[in-house]
């Protein structure tokens, strides 16, 4: 007989394309989920926005949706919230009201701005974490005010707060003054990851005042408000606020330092945790994965702008049917999977690390005979898989031996795409039968165990192993064939200004849920 449910917890995961709600039991099985749609505006290739009103009134409508599903089970007491950390809002610092659009982590309309602080970049990485980039938050913060008339008038009656999207919500679901989580805060390019705290000489830089600035909090908040303007009456304090990817490594327990966590959605992301220990990014970033009065820790992260957003790209200019696409590039041998004869060349959204150039367009290079759309989606597909071998190479070369993976995202369902990234990579990859990586992660915080294993050091012992998919690497593959001649391809390109023929013209792709 099974056990009554006698404690729930909940999480939203707030995205791009939809925010959801999870019911979870204690052992970590959903027990009931909604998902509201929210709408993306793009007015231009650079410009990617949604409504923070309709972003806020979404988490509410999947709350009391999840709780009306199961009226019957105990309602949870605590409640966390995950975002998409680069995505930012300007509001009211008395009423509370948007005075922006939550401007995305895709957005790029400061790029020109990034540009004119070029030469501050070693600055910029010291204090940071991060490259210069216009997708996070400080540059957009800036926009803000030198654009929009209310956001001016703000600041300058001393009424303006700006942040990420994280802050608004948790601060409006609650009522209570506006506090950043260390996660979300780090992905605004003003934040001292040394000191855990506003940066000085990065708000100078950037033009930005510390009184726009909602005060530092924690990932996890002891004396948390309760969630308001639900339908129902439970008290749910919102105990824990991060990032989506943030979360990931909490998903299983403990992260441990020498596994690799990725995530293929909208972009692709790996991480591994340093634990106290802050790491030096190098080409990669420095990340914030969670942090408290006690202790603060860190990850090295990499990033792929163009993962399932790369895909969306290709579809709108192709006119491809996508399920098709991808049933006829499972069907291919591996050697094709793993060595297309076209080269894409995955810029959209700008070429994340390792290289951090975002004026280099999306291309196609290579064979010139009779392109389709197939041999398209298979070379796109294969640039994904590169791109994400070129920032392993990097991780693993920055902090030591990486022993496995765990795969997360859409695009983890695809079981030629797992294999050729374990081909590349060399190891071991384990795709996990419960996905809800960002969610389970909320879960970890909210229950402890993903903070259970001290910090200072790796678990002696690796945590329990989720069920889930294996996938070895095969030495026979093609698979480091192929990403040779795809990075000689990349990088006689990078010193290009013009081109391939064959490639299509350049856009932004459409939003896509990570």
């Amino acid at each position: 007989m099974a056990r009554p449910i006698d404690r729930t917890w909940l999480a939203l995961d707030q995205g791009g394309h939809a925010s959801r709600a999870l019911l979870f039991a204690a052992d970590g099985n959903v027990l009931a989920e909604a998902r509201v749609p929210i709408a993306t505006h793009r007015e231009s290739d650079d410009r990617v926005e949604h409504d923070a009103l309709e972003v806020l009134d979404s988490l509410r409508i999947a709350i009391d949706r999840v709780l009306d599903e199961r009226s019957d089970l105990p309602p949870p007491a605590t409640a966390g919230l995950a975002t998409q950390r680069s995505s930012i809002v300007c509001w009211h610092r008395r009423t509370g009201e948007p005075l922006s659009p939550v401007l995305s982590w895709q957005d790029r309309r400061a790029a020109a701005q990034v540009e004119a602080l070029r030469r501050h970049e070693p600055q910029v990485r010291r204090l940071s974490g991060l490259p210069l980039s216009p997708h996070y938050g400080a540059t957009k913060i800036r926009w803000c005010v030198e654009h929009l008339p209310e956001v001016r008038a703000a600041a300058a009656g001393g009424e303006l707060l700006a942040g990420p999207l994280a802050c608004f919500l948790a601060s409006r679901l609650t009522g209570r003054a506006a506090q950043v989580d260390p996660a979300n805060a780090s992905r605004t390019q003003l934040w001292d990851i040394h000191r855990g705290d506003w940066s000085d000489e990065l708000m100078q830089l950037f033009g930005i005042e510390r009184a726009w600035l909602p005060a530092p909090g924690a990932t996890l908040d002891g004396d948390a408000g309760a969630i308001t303007g639900l339908t129902t009456r439970h008290h749910i304090a919102l105990a824990a606020v991060t990032g989506d990817q943030s979360a990931v490594p909490f998903a299983w327990g403990a992260p441990r330092e020498d596994t690799l966590f990725i995530n293929l959605g909208t972009g692709a992301f790996l991480q591994r945790s340093t634990g106290t220990r802050r790491p030096d990014p190098g080409p990669l970033l420095a990340s914030v994965l969670y942090g408290d009065a006690r202790r603060t820790l860190h990850s090295l992260e990499g990033t792929v702008n163009g993962a399932g957003s790369a895909i969306d790209w290709l579809a709108a200019h192709e006119d491809l049917d996508v399920a098709r696409a991808w049933a006829r590039w499972e069907a291919l041998p591996r050697r094709v999977q793993a060595a297309p004869a076209l080269h894409f060349l995955n810029a959209v959204s700008g070429l994340g690390s390792p290289w951090w150039r975002g004026d280099f367009a999306p291309r196609f290079v290579g064979d010139d005979g009779d392109i389709d759309g197939d041999a398209r989606f298979a070379a796109l597909v294969a640039s994904i898989a590169y791109l994400v071998r070129a920032n392993f190479d990097e991780m693993r070369a920055g902090t030591g031996p990486i022993a496995s993976a765990i795969v997360t995202g859409g695009l983890a369902r695809s079981d030629g795409l797992m294999q050729l990234l374990a081909d590349l990579c060399g190891i071991r990859l384990l795709r996990p039968a419960q996905t809800e990586a960002t969610a389970l992660g909320v879960l970890g915080l909210l229950t402890g165990s993903g903070l259970a294993v001290p910090a200072a050091a790796p678990a002696a012992a690796p945590a329990d192993e989720p069920a889930g998919s294996i996938f070895e690497p095969d030495a026979a593959s093609a698979a480091e064939t192929g990403y040779r001649r795809w990075r000689a391809a990349l990088e006689l390109e990078l010193g290009l200004s013009a081109p391939a023929r064959a490639s299509p013209p350049r856009a932004d792709p459409p939003s896509s849920a990570s």
